[in-house]
């Protein structure tokens, strides 16, 4: 199962039944999972954790040194968890500070050329599409889809269920639950991710009056907060109140309020 034009530390551990392909290159510090595939030409390096069923497509550069020139090479960690798949030509940066870890939760996607930076914490279950980048410290939350050629900068955080239009950017944060678009813009709800995922007609229709409240109510939104605290109470109306409530940076905002209403539940 190991190619053998591949180099592999003497240090490095690898589980059982773990395919490892031709020029792959796997240092010291790694801990790879049962029934991983390393596909050519893929580098997995530094102080990198990596958990069962994973899958690296070519080319792929997992655990080098973060694109942060406060690093002094300290021994920052990754932390991958199970049945991912990285495509082609994927990085991950470790982290900038023995503090904090990159980590990448389980049964995620990664298309060809997405960037993971360093102290990012991915999620479960998230797409990353093809070029888009994810700049340092930054929160991808469970199910989150983030399309094509996308930008989310630094300290940024995605919510759960959230979904990012193909080319879009943002610097502030992305609610549960919305549609990103353009430059720091929502434009309604992720109705189809919602179905998806199996919240029920009741639940969609919930968030859809909270999503009025919050963003179309022409208030200002921490007195929308605390207005929406005294209306809405489902576990889905709780996760995207909180996470509105914890932001630091700001959140998108709505600008399509005199083209259309966010989509029927």
């Amino acid at each position: 199962m190991i190619h053998p034009s591949a180099v592999i530390h003497p240090s490095a551990k690898l589980g059982a039944n773990v395919s490892v392909g031709p020029c792959a290159v796997i240092e010291a510090g790694v801990e790879l999972g049962d029934d991983c595939v390393v596909g050519p030409q893929v580098c997995l390096l530094g102080a990198t954790s990596i958990g069962k069923g994973n899958r690296f497509h070519a080319g792929c550069v997992i655990g080098d040194a973060p694109v942060d020139l406060k690093y002094k090479g300290e021994p920052t960690r990754l932390r991958i968890g199970d049945h991912n798949v990285f495509r082609e030509h994927v990085t991950v940066n470790c982290a900038n500070t023995l503090a904090e870890d990159t980590i990448i939760g389980s049964h995620n996607f990664l298309t060809p050329h997405a960037h993971v930076g360093h102290n990012v914490v991915i999620g479960d279950h998230v797409i990353l599409g093809g070029g888009c980048f994810i700049a340092g410290h930054a929160v991808v939350n469970d199910r989150a889809f983030v399309s094509g050629c996308c930008l989310v900068h630094q300290f940024c955080r995605i919510g759960t269920l959230a979904m990012m239009q193909g080319g879009s950017a943002i610097s502030k944060d992305l609610p549960p639950f919305t549609i990103g678009r353009r430059l720091n813009e929502i434009c309604g709800l992720n109705v189809v991710g919602m179905r998806r995922a199996g919240l029920n007609p009741e639940e969609r229709l919930e968030l859809k009056r909270l999503y009025r409240a919050l963003f179309r109510s022409g208030k200002l939104l921490r007195s929308a907060i605390a207005d929406a605290e005294k209306i809405f109470s489902s576990p889905a109306a709780k996760t995207l109140l909180e996470f509105v409530a914890a932001a630091k940076r700001g959140v998108c905002t709505d600008s399509s309020a005199s083209e259309h209403s966010p989509d029927e539940a």
